[in-house]
């Protein structure tokens, strides 16, 4: 092929090549550029090598920091400690699984692409045995030369979440010990638990100067339930705790999480103080803090980023009176034509192009729960404006719960239909 080099970028490209081939090797034989291409290969495989020693050391040293650092915060209870190299527990022989299990996600996790490992595990350490894989499932091996699963109903919920320690192998891999297994239901395990510790691992990709101190655990209520099936009839949780500390920061937060297939409440519905978790449990997290003060107070928008400045939690089922639901509860009637009374906090209200007024309860637009919709028509029926008079103030509204884009509305026609709540 003809090369003009007077041509700009072809006599570029042809001075590019010039300097990434070595001038040396030029005038060579092919086997003399073999031999060459053999040595630079041994030559990488030996600084590729010590990169990979470096590293693995590097590793070592961070797990011995993350061990110091867990002891100088001090543990829950006094109880016999198993410790890990990334995490600690205490195990409850009653219960068969931990009383609490700590750890500490740290920004490693930022740049960590450990994979699991799925080495599901006993626990050696803990003295008086271990669950085992037989108090979740059976597993035989068939005709085929496959396994086949008779579950037990209950998911392996990992306390200290695998995903917290993709930066180390040895850390991930110890996630997989059976003392760092409970029985979830899947539903739970999968979705509401999942996006808790998801929602705790970004915490860190907003302060990655930081690094979270966490300890998780189990909370039983009334008369122990238990996996029957299971060779150790392993307790099954009514609630799941969770706290954690940025020491850099002085910032704490707790968690309590009903052990439901189907949360429908948002996340922001079960934040707590660290003192509150204290209470419910009887534990004493973070005994050495020196500041004690970060363990009363929390800020739900500092922890979950998603919660809009002006959204509320909705009102507590519990303390409503008879025939009163909350905004995620009145998603049970969508549809059904029953009237109910929905009891929630006006957060945001706005008139569309069309002149209806939207009022939305709870939760502002676009993560709204629940809404109130008063068509053009109907404004007149109030003796107040809606759209500025409701903003703020909690309420109840009747109606039928109807469907608007998946989310449950009432419509309104008159002011006869909405009160001020007072409790």
């Amino acid at each position: 092929m003809h090369v003009s080099y007077n041509h700009p970028m072809k006599k570029h490209s042809y001075i590019t090549l010039l300097l990434i081939i070595p001038i040396s090797l030029f005038g060579q034989t092919k086997e003399e550029l073999n031999q060459k291409l053999v040595e630079l290969n041994s030559a990488k495989d030996r600084i590729e090598s010590s990169i990979g020693d470096i590293n693995w050391k590097i590793e070592k040293v961070k797990l011995q920091l993350i061990h110091s650092d867990l002891v100088d915060m001090g543990f829950p209870t006094s109880d016999e400690i198993v410790h890990h190299k990334a995490l600690s527990l205490a195990y409850s022989e009653k219960h068969e699984q931990a009383k609490w299990v700590a750890h500490i996600i740290s920004p490693d996790i930022l740049k960590g692409a450990v994979t699991r490992t799925n080495d599901f595990r006993i626990d050696t350490l803990v003295t008086t045995g271990s669950t085992v894989e037989a108090d979740y499932f059976i597993k035989t091996l068939n005709d085929k030369g496959d396994y086949d699963y008779d579950g037990f109903g209950y998911d392996r919920g990992h306390l200290a979440p695998s995903a917290d320690f993709r930066w180390s192998k040895t850390a991930l891999s110890e996630s997989y010990y059976y003392s760092n297994m409970s029985p979830q239901l899947a539903g739970f395990n999968r979705e509401k638990w999942a996006e808790l510790e998801n929602q705790l691992r970004s915490y860190l990709f907003r302060n990655p100067e930081s690094q979270l101190y966490v300890v998780t655990g189990p909370i039983y209520e009334g008369e122990d339930r238990v996996i029957e099936r299971s060779v150790n009839k392993v307790a099954i949780p009514a609630k799941f705790f969770k706290v954690a500390l940025d020491l850099e920061n002085k910032k704490a937060v707790g968690f309590i999480l009903p052990h439901e297939a189907d949360i429908q409440y948002p996340i922001e519905s079960f934040v707590v103080s660290v003192d509150e978790v204290e209470k419910v449990t009887g534990f004493n997290f973070f005994p050495n803090l020196k500041d004690e003060a970060c363990e009363a107070k929390f800020d739900p928008k500092e922890w979950l980023p998603d919660v809009s400045k002006g959204d509320v939690a909705p009102i507590s089922a519990p303390t409503l009176p008879r025939n009163h639901f909350n905004t995620v509860d009145a998603k049970l009637y969508m549809g059904d034509g029953s009237k109910i009374n929905v009891v929630g906090q006006v957060v945001s209200t706005r008139r569309s192009q069309k002149g209806n007024i939207l009022i939305n309860v709870d939760k502002q637009f676009p993560n709204q729960i629940f809404t109130i919709f008063i068509r053009k028509e109907h404004i007149a029926n109030f003796s107040y404006d809606p759209e500025k008079y409701l903003k703020g103030k909690t309420i109840v509204v009747k109606g039928q719960v109807n469907k608007m884009g998946g989310t449950p509305v009432i419509y309104l026609e008159g002011e006869k239909q909405i009160e001020l709540y007072t409790n």
